[in-house]
This record gives C-alpha cells, structure tokens and sequence, in this order.
C-alpha cells in the first residue's frame, strides 16, 4: 500500500478507536460506584439455564473477535468498518446511559463454593467475577457489540459471495451471547435488549437486508 493511501486510512478512521479511551474510564467508574443496583434483572428461564464455567472461553473470545472483526474491515473495507464503530460505539454510549439513568443488576451469580468444581475454567470465571460486578447488565454490552461486528463483517466486502464467513461470523457471535447466560454474567433480557441495539440500525445501514426480506415475504405472499 502507498503512503498516501495509508495515510488516507488512518487520518480519517483510525482515530475512531480513541472511543475506547473515554468507554472503558465511564465503564469502570460505573462498575466501582454502582453498588446497590435500583433494578434486579430476572425470569424464570435464568433459573433453567444452568450454570456451565467452560463457556468462560466464548465469553473470553469476544477479545479476539473484536480485534479481528476491527482490523479486518479497517483494512479491507473502510465502509463497513465506519458503519460498525457508529453503530457499536453508539449502542456501547446508549448502555452506559441507561445504566446511569436506570441502575441494574443481577442476583443469579453462583459462588465458587456453591458450585463446587475446580478447574482452569472456574479459576478464570473467579478472576472475571472479581474485576466485574454484577450490576450494569441490561442492555448486554458484550451482546450488543458482538452482534454488530456479525452484522458488519457479514455484509461487508470481505463476507460478500462467502455465505460460510457469514454463518461462521454469526454463529461466533451467538455463542458468545450464549456464553453470557451459562456463566450467569446476563439473564436472558441483558441479551435480548443487546441484540434489540443491533437490529434498530438494519433499516438505516443496511437496506439490502431490508429489501430482501419485503421480497421474500412477497413471494411467500404470492405464492
């Protein structure tokens, strides 16, 4: 690649990612001062779902997805990477908000002790436990954001003509949604409130999506 096109890239784009600076002071602030959430965030089906410390790994993933999801589609698809960081880092502001205004938690979280295993996954699963509060859940930011960087990448240049790219980004991202249940860091509404964050930005960024759908639902019409 030229220097200029290089710099093209960078001047513009690149900067997008200083977000994180002003995300992650406002997240841990939020963390370390909300102690006795107004909202407890629970229903019945947080109850069947049991409690599985291995799914820590997807949970952890969502580290690797990020990185690569960004720097692809920073790379190869300047496009698609600007509709991601809007609609990421936007739904990332809306959740910080709504955790301000309306301060919730969670009360499903198991003990060690209760749980009674041990092994690497419930060692790491104590270490996130400790450095992560159980309050500040709903809308679930780790869902919210896995599910735009599914959305970006699968309609991006990179996943266009390459319907495998695109259930595997999908299908990454859905486990590690699944992984927020079975470690009992979400309830089932913190996941469905984050995925609501991603489908609010379809009519607005990805039209194709939206015009395939009126066509099929056309033909089914029609038919």
């Amino acid at each position: 690649m030229h220097a200029n096109a290089l710099h093209q890239k960078l001047k513009p784009h690149l900067w997008f990612q200083l977000y994180w600076l002003v995300y992650l002071v406002w997240f841990f602030w939020l963390d370390r001062t909300v102690k006795d959430p107004k909202y407890i965030i629970h229903v019945p089906l947080d109850d069947r779902i049991p409690f599985n410390e291995w799914f820590v790994f997807p949970y952890c993933s969502w580290f690797f997805l990020l990185a690569g999801v960004t720097a692809l589609l920073w790379w190869y698809d300047t496009a698609s990477y600007d509709k991601l960081c809007l609609m990421m880092f936007s739904g990332m502001t809306f959740c910080l908000i709504l955790y301000m205004v309306l301060p919730n938690g969670l009360d499903i979280r198991p003990t060690a002790e209760a749980v009674g295993r041990d092994n690497i996954a419930m060692g790491i699963m104590q270490l996130l436990w400790s450095a992560d509060a159980s309050v500040n859940v709903c809308p679930s930011i780790h869902c919210q954001s896995s599910g735009c960087m599914a959305l970006a990448f699968s309609q991006s240049r990179l996943a266009k003509h390459r319907p495998a790219l695109q259930v595997l980004a999908w299908a990454w991202a859905l486990l590690i949604c699944a992984s927020t249940v079975f470690t009992k860091q979400h309830s089932v509404v913190d996941v469905v409130c984050g995925l609501a964050l991603v489908a609010v930005w379809v009519p607005f960024l990805y039209k194709s999506i939206k015009e395939k759908g009126g066509k099929a639902a056309f033909v089914a019409k029609s038919s």
